[in-house]
């Protein structure tokens, strides 16, 4: 086992003002509810330029909040990428419907289109596709399929905050945009997440279904000096507090700085895994990549893991292609089913990647990696 310092595959960075602005919250009125949670929704949409955003406690709230606005239940199915984490799917069988695994492109390990087309039916009530790693999928595909077949289009942007395809900003491509404020994310919020949309109705819809299924919530009622509400539906407490927006705001400050440090961090790997076993995947021409993850591939990837962790790098794997994990297969999905993703789970490794990592560090990954 090394001696080196653990050097973890992503971790939040928190400054002085990040806590100020949380300190400023728990001073307060509002812990929750409030209005810190409207700026942090305001702000997110001036960045990305879309319309309307409904923050939530986790972009998995925020995942299940889309399928709910567009109507998805029990007899639908949904179109998602094999390689994706496993709240993608579940978001579908939150509703009664039924997650179609779409296989992926081996070079970058975003979604196929030919996938998707020949997976689509009568039954096809939406698409989500995902922005693997950090790299905006084939929008312009994805949205003439969705347009030629009146499907939905969903974007699972939980690793693109601030990624861009043919310098349309990720946030506007997809008639719901889904985002992700973990703490291993570009900015977090603790735990969190945002549904972003230019649809005024699916707004308003997510934000009723973000606490029980009510029209109001307390801020407003108390702007208004009123107390009556009424349940509409039956919605889920996905509520997030002021306190995490605040730190929100505080974090989305920083954002264009990371992307901006996050690109050089990928740059060195580019430039010093040329002469190494691993192939990193490939970037389109038309994209500005946000990388949530630098991914590669090796031979007999169990055994770099294993090294790289006994060097004291925290390597990681995304994903198990999501139909082969234990519930899935006792809901009958086989192996087999989507090659691609197959092919890559065996190969794929997941490097050190977040901002404040410095040339030394990635020069340490890469000496592993090809020892």
């Amino acid at each position: 086992m090394s001696n080196a310092p653990f050097l973890p595959y992503g971790r939040q960075i928190l400054g002085d003002d990040d806590i100020q602005a949380v300190v400023d919250a728990l001073k307060s009125d509002w812990l929750t509810t409030g209005p810190r949670v409207g700026l942090f929704e305001k702000a997110v949409c001036d960045y990305t330029g879309a319309k309307h955003g409904v923050a939530v406690n986790s972009g998995t709230a925020a995942l299940h909040a889309a399928m709910y606005a567009l109507n998805v239940s029990k007899g639908d199915e949904v179109i998602v990428p094999a390689m994706t984490f496993a709240a993608t799917a579940n978001s579908v069988l939150y509703c009664g419907a039924t997650p179609v695994f779409a296989d992926v492109s081996l070079d970058t390990l975003l979604i196929d289109i030919e996938s998707v087309e020949a997976n689509i039916t009568a039954k096809t009530k939406a698409i989500i596709a995902v922005d693997y790693a950090g790299q905006p999928c084939d929008w312009d595909a994805l949205q003439s399929l969705a347009n030629r077949h009146n499907i939905a289009l969903v974007a699972d942007a939980c690793h693109a905050i601030g990624g861009a395809y043919n310098d349309t900003s990720v946030g506007t491509l997809a008639d719901i945009t889904v985002f992700s404020f973990h703490p291993v994310k570009h900015i977090t919020t603790g735990e969190g997440g945002m549904a972003v949309t230019d649809d005024e109705l699916l707004a308003s819809k997510m934000r009723a279904f973000r606490s029980h299924g009510i029209t109001t919530d307390a801020h407003q009622r108390e702007k208004e000096g009123a107390w009556f509400y009424e349940m509409t539906d039956l919605g889920f407490n996905y509520r997030i507090t002021d306190v995490q927006c605040a730190l929100g705001v505080s974090q989305l400050a920083k954002l264009d700085d990371w992307l901006a440090k996050r690109s050089e961090v990928a740059a060195w790997y580019d430039s010093k895994l040329n002469s190494s076993c691993a192939i990193s995947l490939h970037k389109a021409e038309n994209v500005r990549h946000a990388y949530h993850l630098y991914v590669v591939r090796v031979d007999d990837r169990d055994a770099v893991f294993q090294k790289m962790r006994a060097d004291n790098i925290g390597v990681n794997v995304h994903y198990i292609p999501v139909y082969l994990h234990p519930y899935y297969q006792k809901l009958g999905y086989k192996k087999g089913l989507c090659p691609n993703a197959e092919k890559a789970y065996e190969q794929i490794i997941s490097l050190p990647m977040w901002v404040g990592m410095d040339e030394a560090d990635v020069d340490r990954v890469v000496s592993s990696l090809s020892a």
